[in-house]
Order: C-alpha cells, then structure tokens, then sequence
C-alpha cells in the first residue's frame, strides 16, 4: 500500500509542540514550503529550457519565535541527520556568516543572508515529512519555508515570488555549494493546488497547468530509498558539457539547439559523450513542451510515453540513472494501467514518477516489492500548494 502523507497541518502541530519542548514558551511564527516531483523536463533548467514540477503535500515546517539576542538557535527534529541536530550562531553581522558543520544549517544561513530586510535573533525548531536524499527537494523546502518563517517574523514580505526563489537559489549556491538550477525553489514557492507548473528557466514566466482532470488517474511516487548520489562534480561535468557544447554552436544555451545542432557538433569532432548530453538536453526540452499540451489536454497517453522517452534519454544519453531506478520503472511499466515511468530529480538513486489508472496501484506496488531487492516506499501524489505563512494555533 502507499504510505499516508501527513498534511500540513498534522506537521505543523508537530512543530508548535516540539518548540514549547524545547523552548518552554509559544512559538509566534510558523511557516511551511513543500518538497516537489518534477514530472518530466530533467536537467533542463541549467539549459535554459523548460521544466514540469509539481508541488508535494510533503512539507517543511518552521516554528519559531523572535529572541532578544542577536543569536539564532536552531534545532531540526529530521530523522535522516546524521550530524548535530542543533546549531546556535551569531547574525548581528551578517557578513561573518559562513558555511560549515552541520551542513543542513548552510541552507538557513544562506537564507538569512539573503534576506534583505534586517533581523532580530530567534529561536526555532525545524520538522519535515520531505525525505532527505531522494530527489523530492528537501533543501528547497527548508530554503523557501526559512526565508517565509523570515518574512513573517520580520514583518517584511519581499513583493516578488520569484524574487524569493532567486534568493533561495543563491543561499544553496554560496552556502551549500550546489550548482542547482532554479525549479526546485520556483515550484516550493508557486505551487498551487491541483496544478503544475510550466516554468521557463530562460525568462522565469510560469503558467500554472490544471490536473483536475485526472479522474482516473494518478502519479505514484516510487522512493527507492538509496540516497541520490549525484555529486556536486559529477552535476558540474554535466552541466559544464552542456555549455562547452552551446559555446561550440555559437549559441547562449542548449534552448536554441535542435536536433540539427547535433550533426554540427560531430562536424566539431566533439566527444561521444558530449554528443549525448546534448542530445538529452535537446530532446528533453522539446518533450517537455509536447507533455505540457498532452496534460492541457488531457491526453494521458501521450503524457506517458513522452514519460518513458524521459527515462531512457536519462538513463542511455544523460547516464543518471542507476540500476535500481531501472528496475523501478521496468517494473512498473510491466503492468497493465500504467501509462508512463521515470526517475526523478538529479538521478544515480531517489525516486521514480509513475502516471498510472488508479485500479492498478496495487498491482504495481505489488510487482515493485516482487523485482526490487531493497525496501521502497510508495506514495501518491497530489498537487499541493507552495510556500505559507501558518498560523501557531494547534
């Protein structure tokens, strides 16, 4: 069976509990960002090209309340740290902060150094149901519902939401050193529910897709729970391939490429390997506009074979997938009532996608836990809303 996801508002009790455990007063300020699923358009967004995402009903939660100190204390109640899971600094000057151990924090340092509006010193404790590691954005959730709990606890809302993406983005470039491109922060910030969104990475304009017609239908997330182990430098090769190609076509990105492109590059005698990455690149971004019509219309077939050709452009010319994610989506495509599978998020473990009837969820989870040696979760997926500020009531 797939898991139950705990609503928000089950999360957020949580946390105004564990503050006054901790803490022995009422938090004042409670905020909240989701996690993501991207449903096709993979390492598109450093391309400039176009991305798919929906929003979770998996969320990060902050309570907190203001101190009188210039000091923030912090503790994360996640089960998936490994190191401290508490951590107390200065931010009088906010210059003098820096990144360092427990690495979870640098996103919250990150985003109070963004914040452009001054700061008191506060306390707060951190809950999330967005699992570490596994490609669903749980470093976006904390970024975004860090910088919503700074905006209410500072009574300063900055005006523009992509404005608070961007600022995210930075806070994991500079303090979490990831090279990330900008849809995990734009779809935890604009998520709406019961809609995906279409984002152009190139000029950052949204359109919000309705899925309210999935009557039949649904996504199933598969967490192969081994941890995605893209590595800062395996993401950067990839990334960097992409530009070296676009300097050699003479164009800004990937996005003005065709499939044309790829006969110049072999004019270019370029490696094989370039030649693929682009090749992804290329066709990713042309799937992602025919999916995104598909789901306008309602038309889930096509939706889940353009899902399919995600995967295996991913897994034979982009080479993130792994051999667990493989027997994820085979599995699951084996079964009648499923339209489409694929990995989600960077690769090389996580999670898998999966648009499939409703009749067949069982079926599939059952063929699933039948070819897959290790222990996955499953759950349903639902369109969520993005970032929010919450009231501290129980």
């Amino acid at each position: 069976m797939a898991a139950t996801i705990p609503s928000a508002e089950e999360v957020k009790r949580k946390a105004l509990k564990a503050f006054v455990e901790e803490f022995g007063v009422e938090p004042t300020v409670c905020a909240g960002a989701p996690g993501r699923v991207n449903l096709i358009g993979e390492h598109t967004d450093y391309n400039e090209g176009f991305v798919l995402p929906m929003a979770l009903p998996m969320v990060t939660i902050v309570a907190g309340k203001p101190n009188s100190r210039k000091q923030c204390k912090i503790i994360s109640l996640n089960d998936n740290i490994s190191s401290s899971c508490q951590i107390e600094f200065d931010i009088s000057i906010r210059e003098n902060i820096k990144p360092g151990d427990p690495k979870w924090a640098n996103y919250i340092k990150g985003c109070i150094v963004q914040f452009p509006y001054e700061l008191s010193g506060f306390d707060a404790v951190i809950v999330s149901t967005v699992p570490v590691g596994a490609g669903l954005s749980s470093s976006a959730a904390l970024e975004v519902a860090t910088y919503t709990f700074l905006e209410a606890m500072s009574g300063h809302k900055v005006e523009r939401a992509e404005d608070v993406a961007l600022a995210c983005q930075r806070a994991e470039h500079d303090f979490a050193g990831v090279p990330c491109g900008i849809m995990d922060q734009f779809i935890s910030v604009m998520g709406k529910e019961g809609c995906a969104l279409f984002l152009d990475c190139r000029d950052l304009t949204t359109k919000q897709i309705p899925m309210q017609e999935m009557n039949d239908y649904v996504f199933l997330i598969t967490n192969s729970n081994t941890p995605h182990k893209l590595s800062s430098s395996a993401y950067r090769e990839r990334r960097d391939c992409c530009y070296v190609a676009a300097e050699k076509l003479n164009i800004k990105s990937l996005r003005e490429a065709t499939m044309d492109s790829i006969e110049v590059l072999k004019t270019q005698n370029v490696s094989e390997e370039m030649l693929k990455r682009a090749r992804h690149v290329i066709s990713e971004i042309k799937r992602t506009i025919n999916a995104t019509v598909a789901l306008e219309k309602g038309d889930f077939l096509q939706f889940g074979r353009l899902m399919n050709e995600s995967h295996d452009s991913l897994q034979n010319d982009y080479e993130v997938s792994s051999k667990e994610l493989d027997t994820l989506v085979c599995a699951a495509r084996e079964v009648d009532g499923v339209l489409g599978s694929r990995l989600t998020g960077a690769g090389f473990g996580g999670c898998t996608v999966t648009l499939l009837e409703k009749k067949a969820v069982d079926n599939v989870i059952q063929n699933i836990k039948a070819k897959y040696t290790g222990t996955p979760s499953f759950y349903i997926a639902k369109p969520a809303n993005g970032a929010r500020e919450m009231n501290t009531k129980c």
